[in-house]
């Protein structure tokens, strides 16, 4: 069996046969689809204005860079993935990509910390509808009063659950109907974000030399700028990162050596261009750079809008943000149902059976979509019980999926010292070689990996105002899953760990 070619002239069938998976799930997306999948889910329509406060608040204008480095890290990041979705095209993605450079123990657990990592981040993503659709009307603080925090807490998870609830619908429907509403909402956030761009460029009342002003952030500390200029990349540690979506749909996707690298790389890219311009003519056209509505939760970007297009037609460009935020919980959704499927057609799950059968009608991966969603909507229910647990959502979901993706690099770093791919690993027609840079790529993307995490987990909270388990809260989550899931593996599953028969080439 070879691994990492499939010969020319090979069906998408006979070469995941190679891998010794048979095709069950249902194979037509097509390079936009692809593409698609991997932009929804970055949805800079969704992040940006969900976390534009924080950025601004910690940061000032001049958090604008922290977007820039952030792109040029985690694209070294996507090079990595673009190269080994072309030479193991199948489902699941990163949990099959460090499993086959590292090993099954290896791949096991990023497969777990992404698992965590995309329910929460369902659960994330529908918390956004909060945050914008009470500032098309009122009328959708279905409980209580804006003004209470508690009140805006407990709707956010009913308008979350809600939003779950759809997804849950659509990924059990077939992966037909959700490209279909996948590529019209991409389309949709394309066109609004650059009409957005235009309206604000044409309403800029000061240049672009406003991204340089800092305005007195870090006047006083040790480090000066630093350290609001580390604290403001919530943001964009945030937006970036699920642009390795189009590699999990890989077993749903035609010629998937060829299109699933462009499109990782190409979603990345596309979203990163988008939200630069976007975030440049906000600043340059907002009236005042000091309102505090920059930088609280219902303000942000969104006070941008309305402040410069007008009530009417900012109602407009957030109604356009409403329909991205439904399209990015799910795409999460079906890369979380794809994560589940992969790791139990391995019988590396629980229930194994159930969560690895696939639907005959729908030829979707029903039992997986429906628990990612429960899974997300438990967690978004405990909050009303646990106030304060939504408030590390982010973070953690943020630090999880780097951990991840360090989980992918470092051993494929491991395996390149090696010669890993060899001679003919790149020779094959349609796969993506990084060829000689392989090897100072892959290492740059582990060293930006290892700092996002560590940024990330840095307990920056004043200890007088925030009990310390919240601030060191995504540290801790990620010990107790990583203690949680190592345990699991090595006392329960790292003796069942196989192709299930029924699922067998």
């Amino acid at each position: 069996m070879n691994q990492n070619l499939g010969q020319p002239g090979s069906t998408d069938r006979d070469d995941l046969a190679a891998f010794g998976y048979r095709q069950e799930l249902d194979r037509r997306l097509g390079s936009f689809s692809s593409f698609a999948a991997g932009f929804s889910y970055i949805s800079i329509l969704t992040g940006m204005f969900q976390l534009f406060h924080v950025g601004f608040g910690a940061g000032g204008p001049a958090f604008f860079w922290t977007w820039l480095v952030f792109f040029a890290g985690q694209f070294l990041v996507a090079l990595c993935f673009a190269e080994l979705a072309a030479h193991y095209p199948l489902a699941g993605g990163v949990y099959q990509w460090s499993r086959r450079v590292g090993s099954p123990a290896l791949g096991w657990m990023t497969g777990w910390i992404y698992a965590a990592n995309l329910i929460i981040s369902i659960a994330a993503v529908a918390l956004a509808l909060q945050v914008t659709l009470p500032q098309i009307t009122p009328s959708c603080q279905l409980i209580g009063e804006l003004s209470n925090p508690a009140d805006c807490a407990l709707n956010g998870v009913l308008l979350g659950c809600l939003l779950i609830g759809l997804t849950t619908l659509i990924n059990s429907v077939g992966v037909k109907l959700l490209a279909r509403i996948n590529n019209v909402g991409v389309a949709a956030e394309l066109a609004g974000v650059a009409l957005l761009i235009i309206v604000l460029a044409a309403s800029a009342v000061r240049g672009p030399a406003v991204v340089f002003d800092t305005q007195g952030r870090g006047m006083g500390q040790q480090f000066g700028y630093l350290g609001p200029f580390l604290a403001a990349a919530l943001m964009a540690s945030y937006v970036m990162y699920g642009f390795d979506t189009a590699g999990s749909l890989a077993e749903e996707t035609l010629e998937p050596r060829r299109n699933a690298p462009r499109a990782i790389l190409l979603a990345l890219a596309s979203a990163a261009l988008a939200g630069t311009l976007l975030m440049l003519f906000a600043m340059m056209a907002v009236g005042d750079l000091r309102a505090d509505a920059l930088s609280q939760p219902h303000g942000g970007l969104g006070f941008i809008v309305t402040n410069v297009a007008g009530d009417s037609l900012g109602r407009l460009f957030l109604v356009n943000v409403i329909f991205a935020v439904a399209v990015c919980a799910l795409a999460v959704h079906a890369g979380a149902a794809r994560l589940l499927f992969a790791m139990a057609r391995d019988n590396n799950l629980p229930f194994s059976a159930a969560l690895s059968r696939v639907s005959e009608n729908s030829r979707a991966p029903v039992a997986s979509a429906v628990v990612a969603g429960a899974l997300a909507a438990v967690f978004l229910v405990v909050n009303v019980f646990a106030t304060g647990l939504i408030d590390l959502v982010i973070p953690v979901a943020i630090m999880w999926a780097n951990l991840a993706y360090l989980l992918v690099t470092a051993p494929l770093l491991v395996m390149r010292w090696r010669g890993w791919p060899g001679k003919g690993g790149s020779g094959a027609t349609g796969l993506f070689a990084l060829g000689r840079w392989g090897f100072p790529i892959n290492l740059a993307a582990v060293v930006w990996s290892v700092l996002v995490i560590v940024n990330i987990g840095w307990p920056r909270a004043d200890p007088a105002l925030v009990p310390w388990h919240h601030r060191y809260g995504a540290v801790l989550l990620t010990g107790l899953l990583a203690a949680a899931g190592g345990s699991y593996y090595f006392f329960v599953q790292r003796h069942k760990t196989g192709v299930r028969e029924e699922h067998r080439a």
